[in-house]
């Protein structure tokens, strides 16, 4: 049973954490855009200038929706230029800005001078290729002006309502809880989640008939414990298992025992990933089709048809109590248009004064009343829905406020920060995640700013800040891929040494039966666990990672079967870090790039026969520059820079070229390396060579995705043997399980291996497995 103190502890610690985070977040946004110009801010994917209104209109909520396109008029090309712009995005239009202006100056006296009403922050409702919709929710007065830009910011409401999230575990768990009928109250499943409780018994599933024929035994077994379990269960989905695969069994399975759903995951991309494949059951005697609602910003709105008709916005404006609304929108729309601009007051011309004033009271009044009469709407449609969809975040909005749920299953949930998760978690009695812990952990500002303040620190003491490198014949010993916990913390955590065992007890199986360690799992199976409530070391502990280690590996199951990779790629991985038991399915553990459909036709008919240096006969290949001095370069300050390395873009750009060649098609390849600098310099070499289809991008980008080839730049090569956040272990797995049928690597060994033993024991594996090929250039 957790001690009162503990659970004061935990939520003091997750308020710090997150202080620490939403401020290096405000700390990052309010550099670029004070320090950056016009110009630069839009390089850098953070701004689009020189935009006009398209038009407003009234969106869900009475929100007003603000649309935004380049004029021809500043502009030879409507497209906007590549930007970091998406879906859910906090955003602020305001004047254009042009370079002869500084934005250091603009910022904060701008919003002093600038007349009311001509700036306004927002989400990103909506974007395309050419028009960005903003939703402002604000019932001030919008007069912007003709020219305009939108900047991207740092998004206070995510972390308000993690905080928020925080204030009500503390109410529910408090002697006194609000007497709001509203307020979640404290469950079986809360007290799971808190070490208050073990899980209970599983419940029998009985008469259990899978709806999807394509199920391996794993997927079934994961099934069936979800269903069986109470409170909180875990799936555990390494690269190529089919983890969202087996969710959409899961929802229809318990779908078909009446239950309703809420179903969010860490990005509108999981949402939307799991919504589209909903969206495409099949419909027959045993199944009708499901009704599924999608609440938030669809990321991609396009990708079917009938993503637009499932969002709550279109689905809300369907109904027949929704004709009671509209004749109020078309007026609200109407007198926003005389505002701004594009319509006639009552004399005849755009309003000024008393008669603008005047009409701006009635836009607050009528946007009242639509919103009153939206809701009963909204809440008319959601009532119906079996499946609810939505991000962590977005469960917390006006929508879903009042709703409560059977079940609550969270996607990605290893790439979500906890506070988050338990924003949908207060509206339900259970909790399934599903996501993979050796994978990458939410991204964690705070942690990178902790690191370059540590390295200052080293610097104006006059310390190196890193140990002088080990002799060739010198025991590499293990590197800790996490920082130490903040000075300050009385946070007790085992860190990644728990992970370790944790997982150690989950996959066990790597040791041959009757040895001291599979006895000593047996019995730590066995051995009841008494759970305990950590404060975490760092916002990188996600709820799932913390319930594994709370209450041990039975809250979790495997699914143990890849369809991604040939057995070579899938080997190292496997026994490192899935304990052996990740397997490739027979139809893809053999399979080869000569094997493409397109590429066998081509060759069989031109009576091509495979030779001994076939470049598509091989599944792994390491092109080693150890002792070619192929050293990295830093690009820009020591502190944020980026590195980049010209000797072995070279080697990647040949490659390519000989892949491509050989028949494989640019778009069938993935060019990805840790570095954004070595992002760059890719770009620049192979754009003009193979065009937009061949994928060149960071590590971290490509998680959740797959190519037939993937070719890994590892960058780090320097005397001192230093290299960086290679050593992240996640970072990696990631990077070596993105291929199907081939994965190439470009590094130096000697660099590399000196980075912790994890990638001693890869580069080890490479040397033996892989085709070796010299790095140098001729």
């Amino acid at each position: 049973m957790a001690e009162p103190s503990r659970l004061a502890d935990f939520i003091a610690r997750q308020r710090k954490l997150l202080a620490a985070e939403r401020q290096a977040e405000i700390e990052r946004s309010s550099l670029l855009l004070s320090n950056c110009g016009p110009k630069l801010l839009e390089q850098k994917g953070l701004a689009l200038g020189n935009l006009g209104v398209v038009s407003i209109n009234i969106g869900l909520g009475g929100k007003t929706l603000v649309e935004l396109e380049r004029p021809t008029a500043y502009h030879t090309s409507p497209l906007f230029p590549p930007h970091t712009l998406r879906s859910g995005d906090l955003a602020r239009i305001e004047a254009n800005v042009t370079g002869a202006q500084k934005t250091k100056t603009s910022s904060k006296k701008q919003a002093s001078t600038e007349p009311k009403g001509s700036s306004a922050e927002g989400v990103v409702y909506k974007i395309s290729d050419t028009r960005i919709t903003v939703a402002v929710d604000t019932d001030g007065e919008l007069d912007l002006p003709a020219r305009l830009r939108i900047l991207k910011l740092a998004n206070n409401v995510t972390y308000d309502r993690m905080d928020k999230a925080m204030d009500t575990l503390e109410k529910m768990n408090s002697d006194n809880p609000p007497d709001d009928k509203a307020f979640p109250r404290l469950n079986t499943m809360h007290r799971v989640l808190l070490g208050q409780a073990s899980p209970s018994a599983k419940i029998p599933v009985i008469d259990l008939e899978f709806l999807d024929p394509s199920l391996n035994d794993s997927q079934k077994e994961a099934i069936r414990f979800c269903l069986a379990s109470p409170e909180v269960a875990c799936i555990h989905g390494p690269p190529g298992t089919g983890k969202t695969h087996t969710l959409i069994e899961l929802i229809r399975q318990l779908c078909a025992r009446g239950q309703r759903l809420l179903v969010c995951g860490a990005s509108n991309l999981a949402v939307d990933n799991i919504l589209e494949r909903l969206l495409v059951l099949p419909v027959d005697s045993r199944t009708a089709r499901l009704r599924v609602t999608r609440v938030g910003h669809p990321a991609r709105v396009m990708s079917h048809e009938g993503v637009l008709d499932a969002t709550l916005e279109v689905q809300a404006g369907r109904t027949d109590a929704a004709a009671l609304a509209k004749d109020v929108k078309a007026e609200l729309e109407n007198a926003l248009g005389v505002l701004s601009g594009k319509g006639k007051g009552a004399k005849g011309k755009a309003p000024r004064g008393l008669e603008r004033k005047k009409m701006w009271e009635e836009v607050k009044a009528l946007r009242k009343e639509y919103r009153q009469r939206e809701g009963g709407v909204v809440r008319s449609v959601l009532s119906e829905a079996q499946v609810v969809l939505a991000t962590c975040h977005t469960a917390g909005g006006r929508p879903l406020r009042p709703l409560d749920f059977d079940t609550v299953i969270i996607d990605e949930a290893t790439q979500a920060v906890e506070a988050v998760c338990w924003v949908p978690t207060f509206k339900a009695k259970k909790l399934i995640l599903a996501g993979d812990p050796m994978q990458l952990p939410p991204t964690i500002l705070s942690l990178d700013k902790k690191s370059k303040d540590s390295k200052k620190k080293d610097k104006a003491n006059g310390s190196a800040g890193s140990k002088p490198a080990p002799k060739d014949n010198a025991k590499v010993e293990k590197v800790d891929e996490f920082p130490e916990p903040p000075p300050d913390s009385d946070a007790s955590d085992d860190g990644e040494e728990e992970r370790e065992m944790a997982h150690e007890l989950d996959e066990g199986a790597t040791d041959a039966p009757g040895t001291s360690s599979s006895t000593a799992v047996a019995e730590s199976r066995n051995r009841p666990r008494i759970p305990v409530l950590r404060p975490p070391r760092t916002l990188e502990t996600t709820l799932f990672d913390r319930l594994e280690r709370m209450h041990g590996p039975g809250i979790k199951r495997m699914l143990k079967v890849q369809y991604r990779m040939h057995e070579d790629i899938c080997d190292f991985p496997s026994k490192t870090l899935y304990g052996g038991k990740l397997h490739p399915d027979p139809a893809v553990a053999k399979r080869l790039l000569h094997d493409l459909p397109a590429i066998r036709l081509a060759r069989e008919s031109a009576g091509v026969e495979e030779t001994e240096d076939d470049v598509l006969a091989v599944p792994v290949v390491f092109f080693d520059t150890a002792g070619c001095e192929y050293y990295e370069r830093l690009e820009g300050d020591a502190d944020e820079g980026s590195r980049c390395n010209e000797n072995e873009a070279t080697i990647v750009k040949n490659w390519v070229s000989e892949l491509v060649q050989a028949g494989v098609l640019p778009s069938q390849i993935a060019v990805i390396t840790p570095y954004q600098a070595q992002v760059g310099l890719l770009t620049s070499l192979l754009r003009p060579l193979h065009g937009p289809d061949l994928e060149i991008g960071t590590v971290d980008g490509m998680q959740g995705r797959e190519k037939e080839a993937v070719i890994i730049s590892m960058v780090r090569s320097n005397d001192k043997r230093e290299v960086g956040f290679l050593k992240e272990k996640r970072r990696m797995n990631v990077a070596m399980t993105r291929a199907k049928r081939q994965l190439c690597v470009v590094g130096d060994s000697g660099t590399v291996a000196y980075g912790g033993q994890y990638l001693k024991q890869w580069l080890a594996w490479l040397e033996t497995h892989a085709d070796v090929r010299y790095g140098g250039l001729d």
